[in-house]
């Protein structure tokens, strides 16, 4: 009922076509029949990583002579709604953690930090991760608190990260530190190898995404080659600012197509399961939650697709892309809750899709900035 109709959407084309049923059979056969398997034992197989490799979905919108592949806005939605098919978004976040923490090696590193990271990570060799959160503060990035010290040839790096996703198995880290002074003049970023003396690891269980592995990062006294800076000392907020953008559309794009897994499972049970002699999709009140839920994606995909293709003229509308991301997470909220409402009892129980992304709502509303954040972050953009 709320598949697109392929002739009716203009921004999507034969390529865009192409891809989505390659990611759809990719999903269908190596995704969803283990996706509540892997969520119960708590990480997923290493080997997923050169699966989605070679079907290009790791390379998408990176440098081809690294192993990417060309892909405009449309194309990386595409990429995460279908992913979001297998309501597994353990599998999603880590599986795809490279596309926060690769960006800005690609855009700041030297070249031939480029050439030695991002084959690997594209392939799917190693795994890319972004460390930015901290114990003392999430969203004010300014004011991290990860200090790297110069001391000749290296920078001597002392503080935590928490929070991060893949940072269990990364063999990569991009970490923001400080560098400088207060404030965000004084972040930078460096990239960090797994395997650097002084790194340890915690692992941390959360409410949802649980196939996604999750860590706090300990630093103590590594010590990381003067090389291995992303871009100039100093520049690292304006790469962590320009990382949040697609950062966020991606998520809005997920979120969105979340919010329409719950919409078709939904239907589909409400379809079978009978109550006082018929099935519940004839009692008006089921019927009118489900149309309440299909509205509200229809409007978050047609904000998102419209954003995309701004983007795609060259625009930067940063204030749009906090409120779609905002309308995106509480668009997955609702039709989540009332999918596991109109499933009842079903819908409580572990192993269905609704249950796993109602775990996961939370999640998406806090991370890549808080629902908070993003109205105060527009409402500057918007000169109030």
């Amino acid at each position: 009922m709320l598949e697109r109709t392929k002739v009716q959407n203009p921004f999507y084309n034969a390529d865009h076509e192409a891809f989505r049923d390659m990611m759809r059979r990719f999903v269908t056969r190596e995704i969803e029949p283990y996706a509540h398997e892997w969520d119960e034992a708590g990480e997923f197989p290493r080997a997923l990583y050169a699966k989605a490799s070679e079907i290009g979905l790791l390379g998408l919108g990176f440098p081809e002579e690294y192993g990417g592949v060309p892909a405009d806005q449309f194309m990386k939605i595409v990429a995460s709604q279908e992913l979001a098919r297998a309501g597994a978004g353990g599998v999603s976040s880590s599986l795809m953690s490279h596309t926060i923490g690769s960006p800005p090696i690609a855009r700041a590193a030297r070249p031939e930090i480029k050439a030695r990271v991002l084959p690997e990570v594209l392939s799917g060799k190693k795994i890319s991760a972004l460390a930015i959160t901290e114990p003392s503060g999430g969203s004010d990035v300014a004011n991290l608190r990860t200090k790297a010290r110069r001391d000749g040839d290296h920078y001597v790096v002392s503080g935590e990260k928490t929070f991060i996703t893949s940072g269990m198995r990364a063999d990569y880290l991009t970490v923001a530190v400080r560098t400088g002074g207060e404030g965000a003049g004084g972040v930078s970023l460096l990239l960090i190898d797994g395997d650097t003396p002084g790194l340890s690891r915690t692992k941390l269980k959360k409410m949802g995404w649980w196939a996604s592995d999750t860590a706090t990062l300990h630093f103590d006294e590594c010590r990381v080659p003067v090389e291995n800076l992303l871009g100039e000392e100093g520049q690292g907020f304006k790469l962590i600012m320009h990382n949040f953008n697609s950062e966020r559309m991606g998520m809005a794009a997920s979120c969105t197509a979340y919010a329409r897994v719950c919409v078709e499972e939904a239907i589909a049970y409400a379809k079978e399961r009978q109550t006082f002699g018929k099935p519940i999709s004839q009692h008006q009140v089921i019927r009118h939650k489900l149309v309440d839920m299909a509205q509200k994606v229809a409007v978050s995909q047609a904000m998102l697709e419209m954003l995309a293709w701004r983007l795609g003229q060259g625009e930067s509308p940063v204030a749009e892309i906090c409120m779609m991301k905002n309308q995106a997470t509480q668009t997955m909220a609702f039709c989540a809750s009332e999918a596991v409402q109109i499933f009842g009892g079903a819908g409580f129980m572990r192993g269905i899709k609704v249950e796993r992304i109602y775990r996961e709502v939370k999640v998406n509303a806090i991370g890549g900035g808080t629902e908070e954040i993003m109205k105060d972050l527009a409402s500057r953009q918007m000169g109030l």
